[in-house]
Parts: C-alpha cells; structure tokens; sequence
C-alpha cells in the first residue's frame, strides 16, 4: 500500500511543482530560477511541517507520511533543477547570479524549513 501511496501523492507533487513554477515564473520574471526557488523554499517549509506532524504525532498513518513525504515532496522539490539552472548561469557567465541563486536556495531553504518544523511542534503543542 505504501507503494501506492507513493506514486499517487508523487504525481500530485509533479503536478503543484508545474504549476507553483509556471506561477512564480508569471509574477516575478525569469531574471533569476524564482520558480525553483519558490518551489524548493515551499518544499523545504512543507518537509519540516509534515515530518514534525508525522513522527511526533498519530496525525497520519506511517504509509501516508511515506506517500507524502517520499512521493509528494519527492515529486514536488526541484534540487536537481536548481542545479542545473545554477550550472547554465554560470556556463552562460553569469557567475554573479549564479552565486545569488546557490545563497538564496540554501539560505531561505533552511529558514523555511525551520519554519516549518517551529510551527509543527507549535501545532502538537496547543
């Protein structure tokens, strides 16, 4: 079951990356990969928040933490992307922003997901 799990909340997470990048890419341009850095700042806040949820409560069932945490976030964050947009960046000599891109994805990443683990144990503690 926890297979299954996995290849539908994976599918789910393919599809919201589609369209939280195609959003972000709408608003703020294609200057630097804002799509997948919101997409990366968003996975990393919802990594925290459900891995909190799920291991330090009988919130969700362990197969549907899997599903969501394997599958949905697995579909949904973009680090392989990044690298690559980051990779082109500096190969099209666009070193600066390429050195933006690398501090933002990891520093806000991080935020975020700190973010998310402070509001889980928030959320278990009311």
């Amino acid at each position: 079951m926890q297979v299954i799990y996995i290849g539908v909340f994976g599918g789910l997470g393919c599809i919201a990356r589609f369209l939280v990048s195609g959003w972000t890419y709408q608003l703020f341009g294609r200057g630097l990969p804002y799509g997948t850095l919101m997409v990366n700042v968003l996975g990393s806040f919802l990594l925290g928040l459900l891995m909190t949820l799920g291991v330090r409560s009988t919130l969700f069932p362990p197969a549907v933490r899997v599903g969501m945490t394997v599958g949905f976030m697995g579909g949904f964050t973009t680090f392989s992307t990044f690298s690559y947009e980051t990779l082109r960046l500096i190969e099209d000599g666009s070193v600066l922003q390429a050195g933006v891109n690398i501090v933002l994805n990891l520093v806000v990443c991080l935020l975020a997901a700190l973010l998310g683990v402070v509001l889980g144990r928030y959320l278990l503690s009311s």
